[in-house]
């Protein structure tokens, strides 16, 4: 995947981080915004949201979660 922007590629991304943390025992929730045309990117984009505080999860994943 080389197209973040797009949705597939932010939803690409929103799993990627969110099985990096989960491995390390975090849960962090993230969320696609479509933010539509930029004309600086002369494309649509799709932006990830996160509940991360300076790039940091914010709560341990419960004990047993997937």
């Amino acid at each position: 995947m080389s197209d973040f922007c797009t949705n597939e590629g932010a939803q690409y991304l929103a799993d990627r981080i969110k099985d990096f943390w989960r491995k390390k025992g975090y849960e962090v929730e993230l969320e696609s915004h479509r933010e539509g045309f930029v004309s600086t990117m002369r494309s649509a984009r799709t932006d990830l949201r996160s509940d991360m505080v300076n790039g940091m999860p914010r709560r341990i994943a419960e004990a047993g979660a997937a």
